[in-house]
């Protein structure tokens, strides 16, 4: 199923604060628009540095740029296409620290 990314403009809020990021957030929206999954599992064969999170949270947490950046997305695998809800977007040392605190399971700034 083909891929419906919900809030494309948090990405470009993101690049225009951080215009180092753009050219990493390019490549990953390009692999993102020929995407085709059918189960979570697609996912890290798609982006094999994405890390499914547990906690049956539905949450995927996307390396960019080479661990530069992280994304953290919320998806959902609907009858023709599977949603992918951005719901943190962020430096490596940002996310490790939400990680600290145990958010990455219920962040939700974007």
């Amino acid at each position: 199923m083909k891929v419906h990314l919900i809030k494309k403009q948090s990405i470009e809020a993101f690049v225009r604060k951080n215009a180092r990021s753009r050219a990493s957030f390019d490549i990953w929206l390009s692999i993102l628009k020929r995407a085709d999954w059918k189960e979570p599992s697609d996912i890290v064969l798609t982006f094999n540095s994405a890390d499914i999170l547990g906690k049956s949270s539905c949450r995927v947490v996307f390396n960019i740029g080479g661990n530069s950046y992280r994304l953290i997305c919320k998806y959902h695998f609907g009858n023709s296409k599977v949603h992918l809800f951005i719901k943190w977007i962020g430096t490596h040392a940002q996310y490790t620290e939400l990680c600290n605190q145990g958010l990455q399971y219920e962040v939700n700034t974007y």
